[in-house]
Parts: structure tokens; C-alpha cells; sequence
């Protein structure tokens, strides 16, 4: 979302940091660069000239002149700032005193609200909520199927006495709900309202009304983050018309310059509660206004990987494996289960984008074939246990098996066994507090293991110079592809099948 905005930031202060002093025209230009990067990102005028101002008063004061390093000292006051407009701080759902809780979404057709609703309820749900959705969508054709269909999905009840389609009144449904919810005792109810596809009075009133008919604890603003300027108008009628206690933002993953996201949460006053990529129920978290400015900035969000990798990962089962690498016995079982737990993390893509520097990989991410990581699977799924604990086992009629059984070829079988015994030799060296120095292999990644030896998707046609051996059977078996071949060559670094 933010890319073209990190990019132009990110050359911002590049030039900065060859500079071992600042003078007021280098700010100058500073600002202006950041300036026009916001302006381009389609962020509202008001809250790119409030954030320049704030960063030049900070900028010429005493705060950069007496630093030791005043470009670092710049970039993180434009990071103190980034975290300001975003909302300083991580807002909570206001949960009611006396159940239920109340929670209207309100937004434009088309900002994703049913989908974000079901995300919603499967989040509270993971939080030891027993949450109910309301159907109040009753005018966009199959609205209320969607939500049911939503809601079975992720184990909650929906409450839809009407149809939809243009049938039925969304006021009084809502209200019929909340007498539903205490009588069966749902601790939070969930109404999904109807949008348009612009700002009319008709769409107004009935929010307003549904509002005075439940008393919402929380009126949250679902915001299509690739709308650009027009977020702004949006988000000031919806905060006149009906009222907003916290905003949420979706499609983070598009590829739009995300204006609206920098700019919402400063127009409305209301924190943002929530962030959600994609249609995958699972693409929803909490929002982290300093990880996102950190984001922006391209210094990663580690903390988010870390929190996700905690709950994914079992602590006495790492143990059990750091102790399989320390002793040399870490088998393709492992790796294959220890890949299985790193998909469950969530988009491989998005994940790598949470490290520090990952702006700078941007066209390796965007080629990144997640479809290779089921490729790996099942060459090993196709194994047999004694094959998987025991790679050395692997003659050439065992790998020819292997790849027809998994519907790829021995070549690729035998890329993945010479990637994973590079990956194996390098937690291992890891694990004793040494450095590895393996060409193509990458520590964080276990190699580059993942992925088969792929780039984007497309097999690497590079080999090693003199790879063919010299005793004659093994030079027949290698021109077969059984065995005996040579790991490729690739750049340190590389991970995950790719490379710069």
C-alpha cells in the first residue's frame, strides 16, 4: 500500500545521511521532498501541511542542531510524526459494562464492511467473546446470504429475520436484535449496516436511526483504504451525520498510494481500531500506529512478526528442535512441519514485508511464487518416512519415484535435498553461536530451502561450470537427472527460491 510513499522517503533521507551537518536549506529541501511524497500519496492538504509545520519547528530547534547524528535525528521525528497523524497510540474496543456490547459498522458500499464484519467476529471470538451478527443490510442485493455465509464460516450466529434485497426495515431488525442478544446472552452484537455508493441523505438517516435504536458503544468507520482524496469527505459526513468512535481500515494490500489511511484518523479524531488485507478471514489485526509509521519508513515491524510467530509456534516444541539442530538431527519431517507452522503465520509476502530493509526487495516480493512453498510440500509429502529422516538415503530410482509421485521432476527433487542439507549446515553452525558462510544460503530463511531453487515461479537456469563428473556412470545418471546433480549457484542472501 505505502510503497511509492517509502520509496520516496526512503531517497529523502539517503541524502540526508551523507551529510554530517544540517543547514536550514538542507531541511528545507528535506521538507519539501516529503511534502510532495505525502501530496503524491493523495494524504489530505490539511494534515500534510499540519505535519510539515510540525516536523520544521522540531527540525530547526535545538533537538537536530545539537545531535550527535542529525539525520537519524530527522528521520525519527518525521517517525514521531508519521505515528501523531496515525493516532499516536493503540486504541481498544470500549467493551460495555453490562453485556452486550454494541458495535455498528457504518461506511461506503463497496468499503468492504460485510467481509470486515465476519473478521470481526472471528477475532472476538479468539478473544473469548461469544459475539452475534446482525443482517441491517438489507438494500445491496444478497447482502444478508453474504453475512450468513460469512458467519458460518467462522462459527457465529447471524441474525437475519429478513430477507434483504430491498425487503424489510434495517431499524427495526437492529433493534429486535439487541432484545435477542440479552434474552440469549451474547456478549457482543455486530450490526452490519447498509452503504452507498456515495454520500446521499436516505443512507444517512437510516444510520442514524439504526444508531438511535441500538445505542452503539462503538460506531466504527470501515474506510476503503485505496480511496484516496474522496476518504476525507467521506470520513467528515459520516462524523456530522452519525458519529465516530474508531475507524478501520481496509485493503491495505492494494496498490494504491494510501492517502486515506494517513489522513482519516487526523479528519475524524478517532483512533483506528483495526487494519485488514485481502478476503481471507485471517487478514485482520489490531493497528499499531508507531508499527505502521515504521512500516512506512521501511524499518520493518518486527514486533508484529514476533507476536505472530508466538502464537503459531509451540515454545516446548522449538526447544525439542533447536536440540534436533544442535545434534545434527534435523530431517526433512522437521523442515516440512516447521514450513507448515510458518504458513499458518499467514501471507508469506506480507510477512517478509515486516522486516527492516524489505522496501528494498520490493521487485523479489512481487515475484515471489507462494505456490512453489506447496511445490516443496508435496515433493516431501511424496517421500517415505524412512526418506524424510534420512535424506541419505535418496539413490537415483528413490528420487525418480519422488518426483513422479509429486508431479515434478528430479531435478527439482534433488534442488530441494542440496538446498535442505545447506539449510540444515547452517542452523547448525547457527546454533553454536557461529556465522555461516555458505553460498546461497540465508540464515533467517534456512537457506532458501523454501521455495525449490525458484525465482517468481520460474526455474533458474544457471548451473555450475564443470558440474558433469568424470567417472562415466555418474556423468550417464546425471545426464538422466538421477542424482549426483550439483547445487546452483546463487547469490548469498537468497531465500525462499529468490534472488536479486
Amino acid at each position: 500500500m505505502f510503497g511509492n510513499l517509502s520509496d520516496r522517503l526512503s531517497d529523502t533521507f539517503k541524502n540526508l545521511r551523507s551529510k554530517g551537518r544540517l543547514s536550514a536549506s538542507d531541511i528545507d529541501a528535506t521538507l519539501r521532498d516529503i511534502r510532495r511524497a505525502l501530496l503524491e500519496a493523495d494524504v489530505a492538504l490539511e494534515v500534510v501541511k499540519s505535519f510539515i509545520a510540525a516536523i520544521r519547528e522540531r527540525a530547526l530547534g535545538d533537538e537536530v542542531s545539537k545531535a550527535l547524528n542529525p539525520a537519524q535525528q530527522v528521520v525519527q521525528i518525521v517517525n514521531d510524526e508519521l505515528t501523531k497523524i496515525l493516532g499516536r497510540e493503540n486504541k481498544r474496543i470500549q467493551f460495555a459494562k453490562s453485556p452486550p456490547t454494541v458495535i455498528m459498522l457504518a461506511g461506503l458500499q463497496g468499503s468492504g464492511k460485510t467481509t470486515l464484519a465476519g473478521k470481526l467476529a472471528k477475532w472476538l471470538k479468539e478473544q473469548n467473546q461469544t459475539p452475534i451478527l446482525v443482517a441491517a443490510d438489507l438494500q445491496r442485493p444478497n447482502a444478508v446470504t453474504q453475512l450468513q455465509i460469512l458467519g458460518e464460516k467462522v462459527g457465529v450466529p447471524v441474525f437475519a429475520p429478513e430477507s434483504g434485497n430491498g425487503v424489510g426495515d434495517p431499524i427495526t431488525v437492529a433493534k429486535d436484535a439487541i432484545a435477542h442478544a440479552k434474552k440469549a446472552q451474547f456478549s457482543v452484537v455486530i450490526v452490519d449496516t447498509a452503504g452507498r455508493l456515495g454520500i446521499d441523505e436516505e443512507m444517512m438517516q437510516q444510520a442514524i436511526g439504526i444508531r438511535d435504536a441500538v445505542s452503539p458503544d462503538e460506531i466504527l468507520f470501515v474506510v476503503d483504504s485505496m480511496l484516496g482524496q474522496d476518504a476525507v469527505n467521506v470520513a467528515k459526513a459520516f462524523k456530522d451525520g452519525v458519529g465516530v468512535t474508531g475507524v478501520v481500515l481496509t485493503k491495505l494490500d492494494g496498490d494504491s498510494r494510501g492517502g486515506a489511511a494517513l489522513s482519516v484518523a487526523n479528519i475524524t479524531g478517532a483512533p483506528i481500531l483495526f487494519s485488514s488485507t485481502g478476503e481471507d478471514l485471517d487478514s485482520f489485526e489490531p493497528f499499531y500506529p508507531e508499527r505502521m509509521a515504521s512500516r512506512i519508513l521501511d524499518m520493518g515491524d518486527v514486533v508484529s512478526l514476533i507476536e505472530q510467530a508466538q502464537k503459531t509456534f509451540d515454545e516446548e516444541e522449538s526447544k525439542k528442535l533447536a536440540d534436533k539442530i544442535a545434534n545434527d538431527e534435523f530431517t526433512l519431517q522437521d523442515f516440512l512441519e516447521q514450513m507448515q507452522q510458518l504458513r499458518k503465520m499467514g501471507n508469506m509476502k506480507s510477512l517478509l514485508g515486516m522486516l527492516p530493509g524489505a522496501g528494498k526487495m520490493k521487485q523479489q516480493l512481487e515475484d515471489f511464487d507462494e505456490s512453489e512453498i506447496a511445490r516443496t510440500e508435496a515433493i516431501i509429502f511424496s517421500m517415505t518416512p524412512l526418506e524424510r529422516n534420512g535424506p541419505k538415503v535418496l539413490n537415483g530410482s528413490r528420487r525418480m519415484r519422488i518426483a513422479k509421485g509429486s508431479g515434478t521432476s528430479v531435478t527439482e527433487v534433488n534442488q530441494l535435498v542440496n538446498r535442505f542439507e545447506q539449510a540444515a549446515k547452517v542452523m547448525k553452525t547457527m546454533s553454536k553461536g557461529g556465522m555461516p558462510n555458505i553460498p546461497g544460503t540465508n540464515p533467517v530463511t534456512m537457506g532458501g530451502a523454501v521455495g525449490g531453487g525458484y525465482i517468481g515461479g520460474k526455474k533458474s537456469t544457471t548451473k555450475k561450470k564443470g558440474s558433469k563428473s568424470g567417472n562415466p556412470a555418474k556423468r550417464a545418471a546425471e545426464n538422466q537427472g538421477l542424482g549426483f546433480s550439483q547445487p546452483q549457484e546463487s547469490k548469498p542472501g537468497s531465500a525462499f527460491g529468490l534472488r536479486n
